[in-house]
């Protein structure tokens, strides 16, 4: 049975990675995922894409206050069971919801594996060009390309973002520490705990995200 996301998505000065994350998020379920988008400080910015979304629920800071307090507030509000937190540079795959919900569990952190432009520090990660302008990206294209990159594969590495994982074991963990004052460790710092308390870390090779890596 296919499990129901809320996706968490904070976002700060790019709304053109915003639009191409919503609309294939959006066009790219199986199902109809809750989709909550937290502006850190900048509305005016992002809100002729956000028109565009209706279904869309919008969390929004007058002022800037950190990718912590964003994420954590996001999931604060989420109603489904399972969370998905993703950077607004990423792009969803086809059936993205469909693929993670079958690996879901408790006390499980699900990372699908990244598709990037240009070398990263993981591993992991395919490194494949498939467009670093989100403007005239074809998503299409990427759909079609990722499903053939895909592979009946999971292992023990899941600490990057994005990752899916249960709101209560999320908020149980304290969520993102918000008295780091660089968002760049906070992620890391909550994979630790999770490592910490025992969860599994599982990184998943069955649905693979676009990520432009440019924030």
């Amino acid at each position: 049975m296919n499990k129901t996301f809320s996706v968490i998505i904070p976002t700060y000065k790019e709304p053109a990675h915003l639009d191409l994350c919503l609309r294939s998020c959006i066009e790219g379920a199986a199902g109809e995922p809750e989709i909550i988008v937290v502006v850190d400080g900048f509305y005016d910015l992002n809100k002729e894409v956000l028109r565009k979304y209706p279904e869309v629920k919008i969390i929004n800071f007058e002022r800037n206050k950190g990718l912590s307090i964003a994420t954590n507030l996001g999931v604060y509000y989420a109603s489904n069971e399972f969370i998905l937190i993703v950077n607004d540079d990423n792009v969803f795959p086809h059936n993205w919801d469909q693929e993670l919900s079958k690996d879901l569990a408790p006390r499980r952190v699900l990372t699908p594996n990244q598709i990037e432009p240009s070398p990263s520090i993981f591993s992991q990660f395919i490194i494949e060009n498939l467009g670093v302008d989100p403007t005239i990206f074809d998503l299409k294209r990427f759909w079609e390309r990722e499903k053939k990159l895909r592979q009946n594969i999971i292992d023990n590495s899941g600490t990057t973002l994005p990752f899916a994982m249960g709101r209560v074991d999320f908020l149980m963990m304290g969520g993102w520490d918000e008295l780091y004052p660089s968002p760049h460790v906070v992620d890391v710092d909550f994979f630790l705990k999770c490592q910490y308390f025992q969860f599994d870390m599982q990184r998943t090779y069955k649905a693979n995200f676009y990520h432009f890596g440019c924030v």
